[in-house]
């Protein structure tokens, strides 16, 4: 069973910084795929950024530029830091690890940008 757990939603006004994080415990071993998903209300959940476990890395269009996406795997920890906030992207941000073919998820995190 693998469990993750993220950190660091919140409030901020638009232009602003955020950096989320998750820590992964569990019976973690081998190469593995960690990343971040997101979900506004009313709208189904979408990819991030994906970041595999050699460093290549996966960002949705609307995302490029502005997120960067990283990952210790000594800790087994990913983050994403987020530049240039805007108000659509407030969304429910998930952690997500990719393990043997199974995907889990955490809770997720609010992030809300707004004046």
């Amino acid at each position: 069973q693998v469990q993750l757990v993220e950190s660091g939603g919140g409030l901020v006004q638009p232009g602003g910084s955020l950096r989320l994080s998750c820590a992964a415990s569990g019976n973690i071993f081998g190469t593995y795929a960690m990343g971040w998903h997101r979900q506004a209300p009313g709208n189904q959940r979408e990819l991030v950024a994906i970041i595999t476990s050699s460093d290549t890395t996966i960002y949705a269009d609307s995302m490029k530029g502005r997120f960067t996406i990283s990952r210790n795997n000594t800790k087994n920890t990913v983050s994403l830091q987020m530049n240039s906030l805007k108000p659509e992207d407030t969304a429910v941000y998930f952690c997500w690890l990719s393990l043997r073919g199974k995907g889990y998820w955490g809770q997720g995190t609010q992030v809300t940008v707004s004046s």
